[in-house]
C-alpha cells in the first residue's frame, strides 16, 4: 500500500521541492500552504506522516502540533524549524513531534528522516527495505544508504556526506541527465547560497575516489546542464 505523507509548507519553492522529490520515492503527497486548512485535513484524513513548517499563516505549527496530539491523532511529524532555532526544536519535541530538520536542509537528507521515522514508528510497509536496508550494487561498487557507506574492490572509499548524496542520487537515476539546480536543491536545500561550483567541486573529488575501479560507474558531464551517471560495460563487451 502507497505511504500518504502530508507537508504543510507555505514557502512555494520548498513545497515543490518536496512534494516532487517525496512522490519520486513513492510516496503519495499532499501539500497544504495555510496552518488552519492543513490542521484540518490533518484531522480528517489518515496519513503515515506529516511534515509540518513551524511559520505558517492562519496557525503555526506548534500549535498545529499541540491540536493534533489533544485530538488522538498520533501520527508521526517531522517539523521544520528555522536556523539556530534551538527552541524551537526544544518546542516541537516537547509537543510530540517525533523528528525535526533544520533550514536549510537536504532532500536527501530529509527523504533519510522520512524513512528512519517510519520504520521507528512502526508505519513502514517494507517499501523502503530496497534503498535503505540493502545494498544498490553499480558495477564494483556497493553502496549502503543508511549507513552512508560506499564498497569498491573490498575497500571502503572514504566520501564526505555531500559526495555519497550525490552519488546517491545519480545511482538511483541511471543515464538520466540531472542538472546542477537539481543537485544543489536535493543535497544541499533550496536555499543554499553557495554557487553551482560546489556541485562541480564535489563530482570532480568523487571521480577521483570512484576512478580505481575496473567496472566502476562514470560520472559523464553534460555541457552546460549538469551530470549523467553511466553504468558500468560489462568486461568483453564491445557496446
Amino acid at each position: 500500500m502507497t505511504q500518504k505523507v502530508l507537508v504543510i509548507e507555505d514557502e512555494p519553492t520548498l513545497a515543490r521541492l518536496l512534494s516532487y522529490n517525496l512522490s519520486q520515492e513513492g510516496y503519495d503527497t499532499t501539500v497544504i500552504d495555510h496552518g488552519a486548512e492543513g490542521l484540518q485535513v490533518a484531522l480528517q484524513r489518515s496519513f503515515d506522516l506529516i511534515i509540518l513548517d513551524i511559520m505558517l499563516p492562519g496557525m503555526n505549527g506548534f500549535e498545529i502540533l499541540s491540536r493534533l496530539r489533544q485530538n488522538g491523532n498520533r501520527t508521526p511529524v517531522i517539523v521544520l524549524t528555522a536556523r539556530n532555532a534551538e527552541e524551537e526544536v526544544v518546542q516541537g519535541l516537547k509537543r510530540g513531534a517525533d523528528d525535526y530538520m533544520t533550514k536549510p536542509f537536504g532532500v536527501a537528507e530529509l527523504l533519510a528522516r522520512v524513512s528512519a521515522v517510519l520504520r521507528r514508528t512502526g508505519q513502514d510497509d517494507g517499501k523502503l527495505t530496497e534503498t535503505t536496508d540493502k545494498v544498490i550494487t553499480a558495477g564494483d561498487l556497493s553502496i549502503y544508504p543508511e549507513r552512508y557507506e560506499v564498497i569498491l574492490n573490498g575497500e571502503t572509499v572514504p566520501l564526505r556526506p555531500k559526495e555519497f548524496e550525490v552519488l546517491l542520487y545519480l545511482v538511483q537515476r541511471p543515464g538520466m541527465v540531472i542538472t546542477r539546480d537539481d543537485l544543489m536543491n536535493v543535497v544541499w536545500g533550496f536555499d543554499y547560497i553557495g554557487g553551482q561550483r560546489t556541485v562541480d567541486v564535489h563530482v570532480s573529488s568523487l571521480r577521483k575516489k570512484l576512478e580505481l575501479g575496473q567496472q566502476s560507474v562514470e560520472i559523464e558531464s553534460i555541457r552546460g546542464v549538469g551530470y549523467k551517471l553511466v553504468m558500468p560495460k560489462k568486461l568483453g563487451s564491445s557496446k
